[in-house]
């Protein structure tokens, strides 16, 4: 079995919930990633994920010897096994009810109960997997077929079965540009090291020779030792055709490996800014339009709030309104921008204890100057939770409308075939417990206040937090 995954929060509009009768909060939260650890499953499945929460090493580090021969020795045994386990994850012949049972483990092993219409039952579920067992699959679009029957049965309109072609596009959520997801791993000596956690089979960076568990050392030139992942995606990111140079290990065992690749996407700027004069003409005010959130947002966003600050912003107004979100990750990223260190951004919440996660900031902010966060009913996802973030820790107050109100995390999964699912396998809980799911948040304003009344409100929620 192979498993490589990457977690997202999509930035396009959530789907529709199948045929059924109307329920009172139909809306639900996603993000793309980042990040579910890979699920081991007994069937040969592979999961893809933009990191969330924290994923297990690919290497086991070695035990601490005293001799040299030792130590060389217990490599070689490290690359052996290496080797044998390359050897073991080629595919095997895939029948249709392998296929049907695959996805059927998946679901089994990562769905959120809570998340469906539907009381879920390990009975019922159970039932269908010794359906599958008892009946001839003839055609892989049969096959096909019974598996989306199968999601609809959960109730959960986020969960859900993608064709070969519609899996393919889910590379447009590709961090990097190259088609890896990196994710920090710790090393024995407490350091940091930076993997490859997944990679697109037969994406520019898998053609060019990089392998899942590479360990990627720099970034044209630039050594990546110390820096987070999310920063180093921004780094790879460039011109569509144009080459970045990396230098890899594929194990511990292996030289220092140089790789030219060249760049397959892009991601544009999401940021759009501007200084306004308030009416009364003694104060300026910085606006800023987020409209999703990609790999450039942080960095987008920190030029923003420098130039609109040295040109005299006493105040922000960031505007999320129509975000539907983007990678989840980015927006944990732009909370931490405005939140004291220590201070909670999100929780999440699911069956795996490594989707039981809480981010918070571990930097002082970037500005202390008062926050207006805009949102609306198309405000979701990773939009959500930046808001919310804010919001909660008395930095900003939220003018608008209610926001859509979908808290929950799909991952996604690769089955044999090159088809997939999402699977819904846990939920944002805010950092004053509130189940953003189906809920949205309500606003403080429907209009813009003034400054005055902007500082007012946050102070008194400080005191009120305080106390």
């Amino acid at each position: 079995m192979r498993a490589f995954s990457f977690s997202l929060s999509s930035s396009s509009p959530p789907p529709p919930p199948p045929p059924s009768p109307p329920r009172k909060n139909p809306n639900s939260n996603l993000i793309i990633p980042n990040t579910l650890r890979t699920i081991l499953l007994k069937s040969t499945a592979i999961a893809l994920s933009f990191s969330l929460v924290a994923s297990p090493p690919f290497f086991p580090s070695a035990p601490a010897v005293a001799s040299e021969n030792i130590a060389a020795s217990a490599s070689v045994d490290l690359c052996g096994e290496a080797r044998r386990e390359e050897e073991e994850t080629k595919e095997p012949n895939l029948t249709n009810e392998s296929l049907v049972e695959e996805a059927w483990e998946v679901v089994n092993q990562s769905f959120l109960p809570d998340a469906g219409t539907r009381p879920w039952s390990s009975e019922l579920w159970l039932k269908k997997k010794e359906d599958i067992r008892q009946s001839r699959i003839q055609t892989r679009s049969r096959a096909h077929d019974i598996i989306r029957k199968m999601l609809a049965s959960i109730g959960d309109p986020y969960t859900r079965f993608l064709s070969p072609d519609e899996f393919a596009k889910m590379a447009k959520y590709d961090m990097t540009g190259i088609g890896v997801n990196l994710k920090e791993i710790p090393d024995t000596d407490g350091s940091v090291k930076l993997k490859v956690l997944g990679i697109i089979l037969d994406g520019p960076a898998h053609s060019a020779g990089v392998r899942q568990g590479d360990e990627l050392l720099s970034v044209n030139g630039i050594d990546v030792s110390g820096k987070s992942a999310f920063d180093v995606s921004s780094l790879l990111q460039g011109p569509k055709e144009t080459f970045v140079t990396i230098e890899v290990k594929h194990n511990d065992c292996s030289p220092i490996e140089s790789i030219k690749v060249e760049r397959q996407i892009t991601a544009r700027t999401p940021v759009f800014y501007r200084l306004d004069k308030m009416e009364s003409g003694d104060s300026s005010v910085g606006y800023i339009r987020i409209k999703e959130f990609n790999a450039l947002a942080k960095k987008d966003l920190v030029i923003a709030l420098k130039r609109l600050q040295d040109s005299g912003a006493s105040y922000f107004v960031l505007d999320l309104r129509d975000n539907l979100g983007g990678l989840v990750q980015a927006g944990i990223e732009i909370a931490k921008l405005f939140l004291e260190k220590g201070e909670t951004i999100i929780s999440t919440a699911g069956r795996d204890h490594q989707v039981q996660n809480s981010f918070v900031a571990e930097t002082s902010p970037f500005v202390k100057a008062p926050l207006v966060v805009m949102v609306n009913h198309r405000t979701a996802s990773a939009s959500e939770i930046v808001a919310s973030s804010l919001h909660d820790n008395c930095k900003a107050v939220l003018v608008g409308e209610r926001t859509f109100g979908k808290g929950l995390i799909q991952s996604v999964f690769e089955l044999h075939d090159g088809s997939g699912v999402v699977v819904t396998i846990g939920k944002y809980i805010t950092p004053t417990h509130m189940d953003i799911n189906g809920n949205g948040i309500q606003p403080d304003f429907d209009k813009l206040p003034g400054l005055n009344e902007v500082r007012n409100y946050l102070s008194q929620c400080q005191l009120q937090r305080a106390g």
